[in-house]
């Protein structure tokens, strides 16, 4: 009897520490929660339920966007790093929130590097430098000399104070050595207007706000923020071909939770690159101004760790602080 106990007991053991392992080589087997902390209809917030519908049908289980905006993305960070680390709550996140946003707020609530375990990077999208159709400028190297000529004459507009385009013009009078006034806006589309109406000659704006205008000619584009050149606009130089290294584009990706079991790590990043692969992604992904780009988790890693201490020096330079 006490053998049969012991033998019982041995088994249920040995059952209980098997369960889990069988739930992880099962997953996903109910709904998966991916948060945005962006509002609905941006392209993080687009780019997010592109790839969530893929998810869907590549791991046989829906995968729901909810949008947790605020705080410029730290709410909704904030609540997936304290969420259950199961892999039923996921995070696309744009690297505005996750490398800026450290160094750019006195206190975010989530810790990008201690509280996600990478997954894989998305996409990427550009910021573009554009300027008034009449500004003297043709180039970026133009705009390095009239700036140089007259430091801190010439006036860019952003989308506001601690905005990645904000950063994108401080990074470049950091790394050009120039001098240029900052005019924030309380988003793009006014900071472009008054640049079409030439009342600041010069903006940068991601690529999918400025596209029609540069399409348009009333706006031009001198140079966009990554190493390399935008399919969107192949003819419009990168600002490293004239300031080499420049590169400050907007990386999308995608995060599960820190303690997430590994099994179910690698099943996201395969699911993740294979949902990626879809023949209409591409051509998606395009219609926000962005590329498909994917990533290992340790890639993933690396990238936003070179990333914080980028924008560290640059949010620091530029003396932008939020409480």
């Amino acid at each position: 009897m006490t053998t049969l106990s012991r033998r019982t007991t041995l088994g249920l053991i040995a059952s209980s520490l098997a369960a889990p392992a069988l739930a992880q080589a099962d997953y996903p087997t109910r709904p998966v929660t991916v948060i945005v902390p962006q509002a609905a209809g941006g392209a993080n917030d687009i780019i997010g339920r592109l790839v969530s519908e893929k998810l869907s049908e590549v791991m046989g289980q829906r995968f729901v966007v909810e949008n947790r905006a605020g705080a410029g993305g730290n709410l909704g960070s904030q609540a997936a790093a304290r969420s259950t680390p199961d892999g039923y709550t996921l995070l696309v996140t744009i690297s505005a929130s996750q490398a800026i946003n450290p160094a750019l707020y006195a206190r975010t609530g989530f810790d990008p590097v201690k509280d996600f375990a990478p997954i894989s990077l998305l996409g990427t999208v550009p910021n573009v430098l554009v300027v008034h159709p009449a500004f003297e400028a043709k180039s970026v190297a133009d705009l390095i000399r009239l700036a140089k000529d007259k430091p801190g004459f010439y006036q860019y507009a952003s989308a506001g104070n601690g905005t990645l385009n904000h950063l994108v013009g401080e990074m470049l009078k950091s790394r050009a050595g120039i001098d240029l006034k900052h005019i924030p806006y309380r988003g793009i589309a006014p900071a472009l207007s008054d640049v079409i109406a030439g009342h600041v000659p010069i903006s940068f704006a991601n690529l999918p706000a400025a596209i029609s205008q540069i399409q348009a000619g009333t706006v031009r584009a001198l140079g966009v923020s990554t190493l390399r050149r935008n399919s969107f606009v192949p003819d419009v130089p990168t600002i490293a071909e004239t300031v080499p290294g420049f590169d400050a584009e907007l990386w999308i990706a995608l995060y599960a939770i820190a303690g997430t079991p590994q099994p179910v790590v690698d099943r996201l990043v395969a699911a993740t690159h294979r949902a990626l692969q879809a023949p209409d992604i591409k051509a998606k992904f395009a219609q926000q101004g962005a590329e498909v780009v994917t990533s290992t988790p340790a890639e993933l890693a690396a990238k936003l760790d070179a990333d914080l201490k980028v924008w560290a020096e640059i949010v620091k330079a530029s003396g932008a602080r939020i409480e």
